[in-house]
């Protein structure tokens, strides 16, 4: 390191779902990138499976339910307790509903399985998240919701967390994430129903893709902002269909 270089700051991030997919992905990204990240998920042999996949990154695996209160509480006393602070939320954590279900059929314990999982769950990290970054010294972080292309009730939350956040130095994005390659979108490959009712296979696009815009978001500096960003397989069929 010459004299115009500068030692590098140690960041802290937490990463829900980074037991697989998308988030395995991005924490894996961060972890190579020098970042600290704390791994939560419902399976503690998942997210050990992910930090052995950089043996020499500074993780710490917590097996967190996010839609339990409790759960999110002691993922984040965790995190500070071994890293000191959080710098980054990546609000991960999702499951799909069952497909090709009529809304008068749909089982009212998937819609709350859904709701508690991807609405409450990143409500109650974040909320976890805001008191941290408000308290800790210097003050701050950054936020990034994962939305998915039909995200409607989080692009609420995430304009709301955004403009709260601004007093306080916290940042707060949304990346819109449209048939990544991962073990839950595989359907996708080998068909998936249409908006005209048909079955037909999807294109998909690499992962790593998706962790390298999650890294580029969470390296701004805070007096920089990716509201939102929205990244897809090129050729899937999303752009002017509704």
């Amino acid at each position: 390191m010459n004299a115009m270089q500068t030692a590098k700051v140690s960041r802290t991030a937490v990463v829900t779902g980074a037991g697989s997919g998308i988030g395995r992905a991005v924490a894996v990204e961060l972890l190579r990138a020098g970042w600290s990240v704390a791994l939560a998920g419902r399976r503690i042999e998942t997210l050990e499976e992910t930090a052995a996949l950089v043996p020499e990154g500074a993780s710490l695996a917590v097996r967190t339910d996010v839609s339990r209160q409790e759960d999110v509480a002691a993922l984040f006393v965790a995190t500070v307790d071994r890293f000191g602070r959080v710098d980054l939320l990546f609000n991960n954590a999702g499951t799909f509903g069952p497909g090709g279900v009529p809304v008068e059929e749909l089982p009212y314990d998937a819609w709350r399985h859904v709701v508690d999982t991807n609405l409450n769950g990143a409500f109650l990290c974040a909320q976890a998240a805001y008191r941290q970054m408000k308290e800790q010294d210097p003050q701050g972080g950054r936020i990034i919701n994962n939305g998915s292309i039909s995200a409607h009730a989080l692009t609420g939350l995430t304009k709301s967390l955004s403009l709260d956040g601004r007093p306080y130095r916290i940042a707060v994005g949304q990346i819109d994430i449209g048939n990544a390659a991962t073990d839950m979108t595989a359907r996708m490959q080998t068909g998936a129903l249409q908006a005209n009712g048909e079955i037909a296979p999807e294109p998909v696009m690499d992962v790593a893709d998706v962790a390298r815009t999650v890294r580029h978001m969470a390296e701004l500096p805070l007096e920089a902002n990716v509201q939102f960003a929205t990244v897809l397989a090129t050729a899937m069929p999303y752009v002017g269909r509704g």
